[in-house]
């Protein structure tokens, strides 16, 4: 059985310079009951506009990736590091035990995702991983951004965990990632596709728990997200953010 988590316009909430829609991934999974899909906590699809600042904050025991779309941003930390992010250069913030950072678009409105996942551990290393990609994002071929640790993805994440992303155009056909013992948790960056006779649009989901999903095909131009989940992997719930 395939389930689909729509878009809520009930989640988002806005602040001045920008909003931000929460999307708690494991309502896909209602027999769960949980709120999380496995460690993966929180997905908050963020639109920001130019000249937004928000300051220099804390994060703890949350893996976050800053997966931006559309427009730029800069990232500054408490490691020294002040990072242009764009669709051409992601981030991994492994926050750890304690990790401060600040978010701005000084040049350009920018659309993102900030995916949050729980730690394996708590108390680890807090650091940045950057990955960059000069072609941005791929079309019609799915791109490994992120994975456990050992893996030899470009950021790694303390958790069992993969990301992938792919750029589909009108009538392209595509098939998700899968992993044996993941589960598929596949997001509409952009644009709209039908999968398993559903139709999906902008910050809709899909997954089918332990059932992998078959033909994916864009009826318009398209971005997807698709993260891989060992929905069972041991996690930790003292994240700031992951473990609520």
């Amino acid at each position: 059985m395939f389930n689909v988590l729509r878009a809520e316009p009930k989640s988002t909430f806005e602040y001045s310079p920008f909003k931000i829609r929460r999307m708690r991934p494991g309502k896909i999974l209602p027999e769960r009951h949980d709120d999380a899909f496995g460690p993966l906590s929180v997905i908050d699809h963020a639109n920001l506009q130019m000249g937004t600042l928000v300051s220099m904050h804390q994060h703890v025991n949350d893996e976050i990736l800053s997966y931006v779309w559309q427009g730029s941003m800069v990232h500054e930390d408490s490691n020294g590091n002040r990072t242009p992010l764009s669709s051409k250069k992601l981030m991994m913030m492994n926050a750890g035990e304690s990790f401060w950072h600040e978010e701005s678009t000084p040049l350009v409105a920018t659309e993102m995702l900030q995916i949050f996942i729980r730690s394996r551990l708590a108390n680890l290393e807090g650091r940045t991983q950057f990955m960059n990609r000069p072609e941005g994002i791929k079309t019609n071929q799915w791109t490994l951004l992120a994975g456990p640790e050992g893996e030899d993805a470009p950021l790694e994440i303390r958790q069992a965990v993969y990301v992938y992303d792919i750029r589909l155009e009108h009538n392209d056909k595509t098939e998700a990632p899968q992993r044996e013992g993941f589960a598929q948790f596949l997001y509409v960056m952009d644009g709209e596709i039908e999968v398993e006779r559903n139709m999906l649009y902008k910050g809709d989901a899909i997954s089918g728990g332990n059932v992998n999903l078959s033909l994916i095909e864009s009826t318009g131009n398209t971005t997807l997200v698709c993260l891989l989940v060992d929905v069972d992997a041991a996690s930790v719930m003292d994240g700031l953010v992951s473990g609520q």
